[in-house]
């Protein structure tokens, strides 16, 4: 196993691998609840016609055997310290705009997730994905970070009662004397003081002191003995194999549009958290990062894992840095984290004391760390300003992520021709543009 991951040529060893394989497990161990919550909808009272809610127990187990898998193969397959499971922004695609929005079954839009993974499979293989990736303007890519970021914070306001809906205003504030959602604020304050000192895992650690409180005021119920605890992995049943049995159900402009989204999005999710990692670890040689391919397969290849099992885009975690800053070198740090993620299965009991109110404030602090990226965008150039904003607004405005990169890819090759920068456009720009003015007369 050592000389496996060799461990001597990167100046490490098992207890330093291990205890970086338990950092970034706590560090991003929230994905096993919020993304259930997200997914089941948690909040969301009435459902579109036609549309069923996904079970939540599976969905559970589906998250922690989707994050073991994909960031067992990144360990074994590409030796690096990254871990990987359901990413945060393309849950919230799912539920939100794909599932409530476009009031598509979510075995369809598993099957979407299917799609968008295989094509990742085709793409990186052939080395594509890379000319595809450089294809995408910077700033549209911090834009859509952003956006997302503001998207997710959105939605955790929301599930906190924080904001709440207005017929004159459209969205005010909520009743903050109300016992849920002074219990969100709390979280938020908690996961607030434990990151502003540094602790690795706050977001994980301030959703176990929420619902510890929230046990102790009596707003959520305790759980009752062991098997409040710990209990067989919920089956996965209910979603196994649903994105295979719906694949033909994908063929429309609608769904190409999402598959579309997902393929985007996650391209500059694992792209940027690759570099992110690689350039603290030290892996980073000549701007480029060694065995890059076999990364982007793994992320690749447990997407296609995460749909069949039942669950959304499964991506490389920015969190797997806490790791690295623990001293994780090798693929043997993911092994670990990996073997957390199956242990996780059997505390599936958990997802009762984990509410709507508990997981509000991981989606607000995340919203936080995702919105980062607005310093970097060049907003002092109106004709990249322009598509910038309107990714960003237009994201939690219409309630779709889909819909703010659609208008901002729109705008970009509009704004850069009339600036005179035309030839900066990359053809696959002009090949977005028609797809996404399709979209919308499709809407209309």
């Amino acid at each position: 196993m050592s000389k496996f991951f060799k461990f001597k040529e990167m100046g490490t060893s098992y207890r330093i691998e291990f205890m970086a394989g338990l950092t970034t497990f706590l560090a991003m161990a929230y994905i096993l609840f919020v993304n259930p919550s997200t997914l089941a909808l948690d909040g969301i009272e009435a459902l579109p016609e036609g549309v069923t809610r996904i079970d939540k127990g599976a969905v559970f187990t589906a998250t922690a055997v989707a994050a073991a898998v994909g960031t067992l193969i990144m360990g074994l397959f590409a030796k690096y310290p990254i871990a990987l499971a359901p990413g945060m922004g393309l849950n919230a695609f799912f539920a939100y705009t794909v599932v409530l929005g476009f009031g598509i079954p979510w075995e369809t839009a598993l099957a979407g997730v299917l799609a968008s993974g295989l094509i990742f499979i085709v793409l990186t293989v052939t080395g594509l994905r890379t000319m595809i990736i450089d294809a995408i303007p910077g700033n549209l890519k911090l834009a859509v970070g952003a956006g997302i970021g503001l998207f997710i914070a959105f939605i955790g306001f929301q599930n906190a009662g924080i904001v709440q809906n207005s017929d004159a205003t459209l969205v005010q504030l909520g009743d903050l004397t109300a016992g849920p959602t002074l219990l969100a604020v709390f979280g938020i304050i908690v996961s607030v003081i434990l990151l502003a000192v540094g602790l690795k895992g706050g977001i994980f650690y301030g959703m176990v002191l929420t619902s510890l409180m929230g046990i102790l005021t009596g707003l959520i119920d305790p759980p009752s003995g062991l098997g409040g605890i710990v209990s067989p992995a919920p089956s996965v049943a209910p979603t196994f194999g649903a994105a295979l049995t719906h694949f033909g159900d994908i063929f429309t402009i609608q769904m190409l549009v999402v598959i579309l989204t997902f393929l985007f999005v996650d391209f500059f999710d694992t792209a940027g958290t690759l570099v992110a990692v690689a350039t603290q670890a030290g892996f980073m040689k000549d701007n480029k990062l060694p065995r890059a391919n076999r990364a982007l397969f793994s992320d690749s290849a447990a997407t296609v894992v995460g749909a069949v099992v039942g669950t959304s885009t499964t991506t490389s975690y920015i969190e797997s840095t806490a790791g690295v800053g623990a001293g994780g070198r090798t693929g043997f740090a993911s092994v670990v984290t990996a073997g957390f993620f199956l242990l996780a299965l059997f505390f599936s009991p958990l997802l009762a004391v984990v509410t709507a109110e508990v997981t509000a404030p991981a989606l607000i602090i995340v919203g936080v760390l995702m919105a980062s990226t607005l310093k970097s965008i060049d907003w002092d150039e109106f004709e990249i300003a322009v598509p910038a904003f309107f990714t960003i607004a237009a994201m939690p405005l219409t309630y779709s992520i889909a819909t703010g990169i659609a208008i901002g890819f729109i705008f970009y090759p509009i704004t850069m021709i009339l600036k005179g920068r035309s030839k900066e456009i990359h053809p696959i720009m002009y090949f977005l543009f028609v797809i996404f003015v399709l979209y919308f007369i499709f809407l209309a």
